[in-house]
């Protein structure tokens, strides 16, 4: 594996954070069963189970195998898809090498790290920014979470961490100072130079995803400079990764984006940097075990060199633990 191996099945997997459908679930993938052979195997009403299987049914989970008619009866059996089998991979890998689920902002560094780690365990990610990452540590469906999320005090993920995690002992992780900034085709066609010139009729802007890190810090700053999101032309189509931004630009579905610096060179984009933030790995104190060779990795030479070759990311502080 060259690079982070992304789970584009997220909300399947948030469905699954209740234990009676990932029950249901599992014996679908034992056998074909009816609703009146769940229900006696699960020691629950059929209108109990019925519930649960059309929350699977809508994530395209499971399906209907056979109808058997016995008598004047008609009964479905159900059976679990293959999406659910490839789900159960991530869920609950099997293999002699270890997995890390990573749920969080996304960032390029962690496809250098799992390049690194290849040989030791699969890093598996679920890009769907800061806050959505911390919301599915705090529920147990990752090991580890990356956030940049700047607090109204101008600190980085420290408040949101201790308001989340109150009663939790987690750690904080430096893994990088980053370079953000607005994200143009080459040669910068339209003259964008600053946030305000977004609000402008023939610019078309691309926006990240609700509870990014990158989407709080832009409406943070729209509203620092009393601008109305209405204004901006594209402000409510978005996209989940900083690569997805830069795509969108370089093939001109958007005159400009918000994003990394790293993601505006690897698209061939000019880049207007307009400030840096701090990137932290945030994992529960009793996961640094199975964490330990990522951990391990962050302080070494080898990794602040290969960081240090991504345009925009400083590596001084990297490895660097962050008081709650």
């Amino acid at each position: 594996m060259k690079t982070v191996q992304t789970i584009q099945s997220f909300d399947q997997i948030k469905l699954l954070a209740d234990a009676r459908r990932m029950e249901i679930l599992r014996l679908l993938m034992a056998a074909p069963a009816t609703l009146t052979i769940l229900a006696r195997t699960l020691k629950q009403s059929p209108a109990w189970v019925r519930h649960h299987i059309l929350a699977l049914e809508s994530a395209e989970l499971i399906e209907v195998s056979e109808l058997r008619k016995t008598g004047k009866v008609t009964e479905k059996f159900y059976r679990a898809k293959a999406a659910a089998f490839l789900l159960q991979e991530v869920v609950l890998p099997k293999s002699k090498k270890q997995s890390i689920i990573f749920s969080g902002s996304h960032d390029l560094a962690l496809e250098e790290i799992a390049e690194h780690l290849n040989k030791h365990v699969t890093l598996l990610s679920m890009p769907v920014g800061s806050l959505d990452g911390l919301v599915n540590l705090r529920q147990g469906l990752c090991q580890i979470s990356g956030a940049h999320i700047l607090d109204a005090t101008g600190e980085y993920n420290t408040p949101t961490v201790r308001h989340l995690f109150p009663d939790r002992n987690v750690e904080l992780v430096t893994l990088a100072y980053r370079t953000q900034g607005l994200m143009v085709a080459s040669g910068n066609p339209k003259g964008i130079k600053k946030i305000f010139d977004l609000a402008s009729e023939n610019v078309k802007f691309i926006n990240r995803n609700s509870g990014s890190g990158t989407r709080i810090w832009f409406d943070n700053e729209l509203k620092k400079l009393k601008l109305d999101p209405a204004q901006i032309p594209g402000y409510d189509q978005s996209v989940k990764t900083h690569s997805e931004a830069a795509q969108a630009v370089f093939t001109k579905t958007a005159d400009v984006a918000l994003g990394l610096q790293a993601a505006a060179k690897q698209h061939e984009l000019d880049f207007i940097p307009l400030f840096e933030e701090r990137y932290d790995l945030i994992l529960p104190r009793e996961n640094e075990e199975v964490l330990s060779p990522l951990l391990d990795y962050l302080q070494t030479s080898a990794f602040r060199s290969s960081l240090g070759r991504l345009v925009g990311y400083n590596p001084t502080h990297s490895g660097e633990q962050i008081a709650v």
